[in-house]
C-alpha cells in the first residue's frame, strides 16, 4: 500500500486545465497561485490522488511527480538532457543495477537521475562547481540519500584525462566529446560503451570521424523524434506541434586489445 503524504514529500498540484506545480510539503506553508491559496496541512496525511480545493474553488489534484516530469520542472543551471532522449539512451547504454559509469557534463542532473534510478554507480565529472551541487541537490531531492550514495561528482575536468578504470560506460554531454574518445579508450573495460549527446550533426561527424580511428566497433547514431497524438471522440490525428530535434545520440563499443 502506498504510504500518505508526508512533510518533506514533493508533490505535484495538478489542476483541471492540465497546468502542473510541484512544491515540497511543509506543515505551515502554503501553496499560492491565481486561484487561491492551499494549506500544505491539508495535503499532509492525504493519500496520493487525493484532490483539495482552495478558498476559491479550484480544485487541484495531489500526485507524487514522475521522474521525467521533475526533470521538465526542475531547478537547473544547464539545459538538460530531455526524458525523450534520456529514456532511449538508458537502454543504448544498458544502463542496469550495478553499472560502473563515468559520465561528463552532469549539468542539473537529469541524465544522472536516469542512471541511478536504473541502479547505476556514477563518477560525475563537471567543471563548474554550480552545476555540480546542483545535480547532487537535485538527485538527493528526487531520489533520496540511497541514490546519493551510488553518486561521486567531482570538479574536474574530462578533455585531460579519466582516472577511474575498468568502466562499464562512458557517458558524454560536452562540445567536444572526440577529445575524450582517446581517455575512454582507456577507461573502459573490452565491451565497455561509449554514449555520447550531441546537438549538432557536425558534431557527430567529427565524434564518428575519431571513434573510426580507435579500439571501437559497432559505432551507431541516432535521432530520436517524438510526436503525440490529438485524440478526441472520433477526431484523431497527429499534434500539430512535435519535440523534433533535441540532439544525436552516438554510441560505440570498446574492442579487445
Amino acid at each position: 500500500m502506498t504510504r500518505p503524504l508526508e512533510e518533506g514529500d514533493l508533490v505535484q498540484l495538478l489542476d483541471s486545465k492540465g497546468r502542473k506545480y510541484q512544491v515540497t510539503l511543509r506543515s505551515g506553508k502554503e501553496f499560492h497561485s491565481h486561484s487561491g491559496f492551499v494549506p500544505h496541512d491539508d495535503v499532509i496525511g492525504q493519500p496520493e490522488g487525493s484532490t483539495v480545493r482552495t478558498g476559491r474553488g479550484q480544485n487541484y489534484m495531489v500526485l507524487r511527480p514522475t521522474l521525467s516530469e521533475f526533470i521538465l520542472k526542475m531547478p537547473r543551471g544547464a539545459q538538460v538532457i530531455y526524458p525523450k532522449d534520456i529514456g532511449p539512451l538508458l537502454m543504448i547504454a544498458d544502463i542496469g543495477p550495478g553499472v560502473r559509469v563515468l559520465e561528463s557534463g552532469v549539468g542539473s542532473g537529469a541524465l544522472s537521475m536516469g542512471m541511478l534510478r536504473a541502479g547505476a554507480e556514477i563518477v560525475g565529472y563537471e567543471l563548474r562547481e554550480d552545476f555540480a551541487d546542483r545535480a547532487v541537490s537535485n538527485v538527493e531531492q528526487f531520489l533520496g540519500a540511497a541514490a546519493r550514495a551510488r553518486y561521486q561528482v567531482e570538479l574536474r575536468d574530462c578533455y585531460e584525462g579519466i582516472d577511474e578504470t575498468d568502466l562499464d560506460r562512458v557517458v558524454l554531454d560536452l562540445p567536444e566529446p572526440w577529445q575524450v574518445v582517446p581517455h575512454a579508450a582507456g577507461a573502459l573495460r573490452p565491451g565497455g560503451i561509449l554514449v555520447a549527446y550531441t546537438p549538432s550533426v557536425v558534431q557527430v561527424a567529427q565524434l564518428r570521424e575519431t571513434i573510426a580511428a580507435g579500439p571501437f566497433f559497432g559505432a551507431e547514431t541516432v535521432e530520436v523524434l517524438q510526436r503525440g497524438w490529438y485524440v478526441e471522440g472520433q477526431a484523431v490525428r497527429p499534434d500539430h506541434r512535435m519535440v523534433a530535434h533535441t540532439g544525436f545520440l552516438t554510441s560505440a563499443r570498446l574492442a579487445s586489445s
